[in-house]
């Protein structure tokens, strides 16, 4: 069993003089247990890792045991005090100049404090009033920002009221010339909608068919032509509906900026009479770091002023697009009823391309179910030979399955063997062959099967087409509204 506080350090036969650390070293002490040693040998416990160096310097001499043997050994073993204790005063005990040096160190941290606790007063009492004066004028600077804003709002004000009631007179005037323009749009509706409904129809071609040919091509050209006269007149329309739009949406921001403003002038006038006696102040904790605003004193003016140059434009631009509408009629219809005339011409054209390519179509189809046929018969040949081939195959590979159980050294490449071998390799071969043109000979099948589905759809195509071109767009065209409805006098 190792003895607890054993270590290297401690120097009993020579005692050093007492050093300037603030922890003395073990040797220091020595001189008060001499001749107290246990006679315990203390060779176990010289290597042990708890010892506490962190407060003890190590001396700088190594002390030497030798002294201490001769000693302890003269020692009764009745006079010796107990070990534990020894040890214990050994390591906890300090020197008076440690007390001294401590208290010293108390004494000046006591003035260092007292003398910052003075200095941070006298700081404390010039930074109270210079921030009280600080405080002061930024209120009273508050206060006449406050001012100026109210009486900039009251002028806006007064500019809004004024351009309003001008937008709402100009208003009314488009309204009436919008509903004639509107009467007229309509009646384009029904021949839009019957060229609309023979392109719908022509969608349902299938395959090929669905060609962008000229029938589809004059479709869309009167399409065109009718929503380009349409534009033209929805243009006209959408201007006005734009305009009053326009017209609205001014007058709604004028009214929607003057109820801001009426709002923004009371809460504004209210914070221009608040002071630190007013009822109603509170502390409202991080409103300062809420930055709410949208807009800077420059941006603010220039919002309500392009409000109004925005209204003053919209009543000018509405005056002269209601002359603009009345010339517009006329021309849209005589151009919708030429092109009504040229799509059904060029209807009459291709139902007959289409049945002239349904009858090429039948001829072609009845070629290829001969071939079909013959291919057939092909195939079935190629197998029944791979299956004469493979009879040859098993005899050659079960000969030389047979020999490899031939024992010892007859196990002999002989030319039996090598003949084996070659006859595997080329029944093989013609095996391979054989099933390389069965494949080829069924993807030619595949290809005439493919042929022939593709040519039965365009049949089934072309009967589809001409029934969509005779029965369900021609039977549509035979009427078209009259110019006067066109022109929106009915």
């Amino acid at each position: 069993m190792e003895l607890l506080g054993s270590t290297v350090t401690t120097s009993c036969a020579h005692p050093r003089a007492t050093p300037s650390d603030f922890l003395p070293a073990i040797s220091t002490m020595a001189s008060s247990y001499r001749a107290r040693f246990p006679h315990y040998n203390l060779a176990h416990g010289l290597s042990l890792p708890w010892r506490p160096s962190t407060y003890y310097r190590v001396a700088s001499s190594l002390p030497t045991l030798a002294p201490y043997c001769a000693r302890s050994q003269k020692v009764c073993e009745s006079t010796m005090l107990p070990f534990v204790s020894n040890r214990t005063t050994l390591f906890t005990r300090y020197t008076p100049d440690d007390w001294y040096r401590s208290n010293l160190t108390n004494y000046l941290e006591s003035n260092t404090s007292r003398h910052n606790s003075e200095r941070l007063r006298v700081d404390t009492s010039r930074l109270i009033q210079d921030k009280y004066q600080q405080t002061r004028k930024t209120q009273a600077d508050s206060t006449q920002n406050l001012g100026e804003r109210v009486n900039d709002i009251g002028f806006w004000k007064s500019e809004i009221i004024h351009e309003l009631d001008a937008m709402i007179g100009e208003t009314n005037e488009l309204t009436d010339v919008k509903k004639k323009l509107e009467r007229a749009l309509m009646e384009t509706e029904a021949p839009l909608q019957v060229a609309r409904e023979c392109l719908f129809h022509r969608e349902k071609r299938m395959g090929i068919d669905l060609v962008h040919d000229e029938v589809e091509a004059e479709l869309l050209t009167e399409v065109d032509v009718i929503l380009c006269c349409q534009e033209r007149m929805k243009l006209h329309l959408d201007k006005a509906i734009a305009q009053l739009a326009a017209n609205r949406a001014s007058q709604h921001e004028l009214e929607k900026d003057l109820s801001d403003k009426q709002a923004a002038y009371r809460i504004d006038d209210k914070c221009h009479h608040l002071r630190n006696t007013s009822d109603g102040v509170s502390y409202f904790r991080g409103v300062e770091r809420v930055d709410a605003t949208i807009s800077v004193p420059e941006s603010w003016a220039k919002f309500t002023d392009d409000n109004i140059l925005r209204s003053q434009s919209e009543g000018a631009a509405s005056a002269k697009l209601r002359e603009d509408i009345q010339n517009l009629l006329v021309v849209t219809a005589n151009e919708m009823w030429n092109q009504f005339n040229k799509v059904n011409l060029s209807f009459t054209n291709r139902i007959a391309e289409t049945a002239d390519a349904k009858n090429k179509i039948q001829v072609h189809l009845a070629k290829i179910l001969q071939e079909i046929f013959q291919t057939e018969m092909t195939i079935e040949s190629i197998k029944k030979a791979i299956k004469d081939k493979s009879a040859f195959l098993k005899v050659a590979q079960t000969r030389l399955d047979e020999r490899t159980r031939r024992p010892n050294v007859e196990l002999c490449r002989d030319m039996a063997q090598l003949r084996l071998v070659n006859e595997v390799y080329e029944v093989d071969d013609t095996i391979q062959t054989l099933q390389q043109r069965l494949r080829d000979a069924e993807d030619t099948l595949q290809s005439l099967v493919h042929t022939k589905a593709t040519l039965e759809h365009e049949l089934a195509v072309k009967a589809n087409s001409l029934y969509i071109d005779q029965e369900k767009c021609m039977s549509m065209r035979k009427s078209f509204p009259n110019t006067l409805r066109l022109v929106g006098f009915c």
